[in-house]
């Protein structure tokens, strides 16, 4: 049977618990490393108004296990409501805390309603509601307090369309074959506000990072690290898919202030994803 939390999130995951764990599902105390064998919080970051008058519900996730990557499928343990807005989120869940991985766009008028991300894994469920409260507000836009950063841009084309923040910019989709490398390219620049030169490094740089998001096997990269300078420049990877199917691959990009983590502002990383139809 599953225990079902519901769970407020910012920056730290703060959960509270509307029923005791079972002792068979119950998770193993701090201060422990475990490898595999945990289980996978949503986590509700915040929320901006876009240019359009809609807004950004930014989520991500907090995969306990310290080595194990776990896939989840969109369905019964892997949900958003209303139903309308389900499917965007990952598949796929890295080790540890990851930040405003995704975002539910709303519309203008969503007003006091709320968006639910469910996680059912090994006898845990977690529920972590979306809403517009103000104490929700964040400026991932407009720049982090005081510092005036702005989140790197991203393309999927020279000279296309642009996108910056947690709901980044979408691309594809691309067409390719099992077990047949696929050229993927990104461009990237960043405002350099708040940049930090490593030594021997002409211009500070916008860190670039690939993650499978969504679909049905493994996804292997060449090169999942990458970086190009902030003036401005293109990054190329190949992905590899081990099975066909409907998949989606995100590109993180965090800008030249070095910053790895989120902070409140969430200022510092644009996701990019991009579409790829597999077949055999």
């Amino acid at each position: 049977m599953s225990t079902i939390r519901c769970i407020a999130c910012c920056g730290a995951l703060l959960c509270a618990a509307l029923a005791l764990p079972d002792r068979s599902t119950a998770q193993v105390p701090l201060g422990i490393r475990t490898a595999s064998g945990l289980t996978v919080t949503p986590a509700y970051e915040g929320w901006y108004e876009n240019a359009d008058g809609t807004f950004s519900l930014s989520f991500g996730y907090y995969n306990r296990n310290f080595e194990e990557i776990v896939d989840i499928p969109v369905g019964a343990g892997n949900s958003i409501e209303p139903a309308a807005f389900d499917g965007g989120q990952p598949t796929r869940f890295h080790p540890r805390r990851h930040w405003g991985v995704f975002t539910v766009i709303v519309p203008a008028d969503f007003g006091d309603q709320a968006i639910v991300w469910t996680i059912d894994f090994r006898g845990e469920k977690y529920a972590i509601p979306g809403t517009l409260h103000i104490d929700w507000q964040i400026d991932a836009l407009e720049g982090e307090a005081g510092a005036g950063n702005t989140p790197p841009v991203l393309a999927f084309s020279e000279g296309g369309a642009e996108g910056a923040g947690p709901s980044g910019i979408w691309g594809g989709p691309i067409e390719a074959m099992v077990g047949a490398p696929v050229a993927v390219a990104v461009w990237a620049r960043d405002d350099g506000r708040g940049a930090f030169r490593r030594e021997g490094q002409d211009e500070p740089q916008v860190a670039l990072t690939w993650f499978k998001h969504q679909g049905p096997g493994d996804v292997t990269f060449i090169e999942a690290r990458g970086g190009v300078p902030i003036s401005g420049g293109m990054m190329m990877t190949t992905a590899t898919f081990s099975e066909p199917g409907e998949y989606v691959l995100r590109v993180r990009a965090n800008d030249a202030s070095g910053v790895s983590g989120a902070g409140h502002a969430q200022c510092c990383w644009t996701n990019g994803f991009v579409r790829v139809n597999v077949t055999n």
